[in-house]
């Protein structure tokens, strides 16, 4: 569902070679000195320069803007009317700069910074809250943004910056994103309880070549290993219904509607028989990914090194 905003939007400032504030910038920080202390020299003394420097920069930016800012009365000087508007601009200015400074350096904070962490759904529920469980452990006062989401949107948003670290599947081959295995996580057949073959405890996937199949979406990370898996079994898989959640499919297979290559459940799933798979080895791998080039800030680089440190114990194993 799409919401449409009713506020205005925000206007950017212009900036460029020709762009007012990229020229005038440097010079407002002064001004606001001496519009706060009315006194250049006082001025000067709080921001480190020499006293004619800093008048050599109010004059400047006078100047430039075509306005007298500071009417001058011996050592002291007074506001204008226009200094005036423009001092209340700047001080606003300089308080929303301070505050996007602070949350800047929170955000790396190695004690205290923000992690962005990506993961497939079928993650979510166990594998993640264990890593999470066992860094905080270490690392109590770490804030995370927990994204769930199939693995070729996380990957765009890992390359877009709105991701430092995903769990993924299958890893991706590209050279502006790391990648590491972790893992290998096996995949069940699921059958509907009263399928023919619900008996069974071990079948070879080209048994069900002539079902049809309940799957997620096209460009879902298991629709690929799934279709893969068919493929070497010698068949392509005749597929009935998509869907987003692996939990919405166990309950299409429930219903009768389909078979569907799964991963475990961590609970059964009343009217799902869940089958291995001996030909082929429907496992697949998951691994952490990041961004190449980019570098992690000091709480999401202590956060890949400890999952890293996990590799072989990310999931619980049959």
């Amino acid at each position: 569902m799409t919401h449409e905003s009713s506020s205005a939007p925000v206007r950017l400032a212009e900036l460029g070679p020709d762009a007012d504030v990229t020229s005038l910038a440097p010079q407002l920080a002064e001004f606001a000195a001496v519009a706060r202390l009315e006194h250049v020299t006082q001025a000067a003394q709080l921001l480190g320069m020499p006293q004619p420097t800093l008048s050599r920069a109010v004059a400047r930016l006078e100047a430039d803007l075509g306005v007298d800012l500071l009417a001058r009365q011996g050592r002291t000087v007074r506001l204008t009317r226009a200094g005036r508007i423009l001092q209340d601009a700047v001080e606003r200015a300089l308080v929303e700069v301070e505050r996007g400074v602070e949350a800047a350096r929170a955000e790396a904070d190695p004690a205290a910074g923000r992690v962005a962490f990506g993961f497939l759904h079928t993650m979510g529920s166990d594998a993640v809250p264990a890593l999470l469980r066992g860094f905080r452990a270490g690392h109590p006062r770490v804030r995370f943004q927990l994204v769930q989401d199939y693995g070729a949107a996380m990957l765009g948003r890992l390359r877009a910056g709105e991701l430092d670290l995903c769990l993924v599947s299958p890893l991706p081959d590209a050279p502006d994103l790391a990648a590491r295995p972790l893992d290998e996580q096996r995949l069940h057949l699921a059958v509907p309880a009263e399928h023919r073959l619900a008996a069974r405890r071990r079948i070879r996937l080209a048994e069900v070549a002539d079902e049809s199949w309940v799957t997620v979406e096209e460009g879902y990370g298991l629709r690929h290993i799934m279709a893969g898996f068919c493929a070497e079994a010698g068949f392509t898989p005749r597929i009935a219904f998509e869907g987003e959640e692996v939990e919405t499919l166990r309950g299409l297979v429930a219903a009768g509607l389909g078979v569907s290559l799964l991963p475990p459940a961590l609970v059964p799933r009343p009217g799902v028989v869940e089958l291995e798979v001996t030909a082929p080895r429907t496992r697949r791998a998951i691994g952490l990914a990041w961004h190449a080039t980019r570098p992690l800030t000091p709480p999401a680089a202590a956060f890949r090194d400890f999952v890293l440190s996990r590799r072989g114990s990310i999931l619980a194993h049959d």
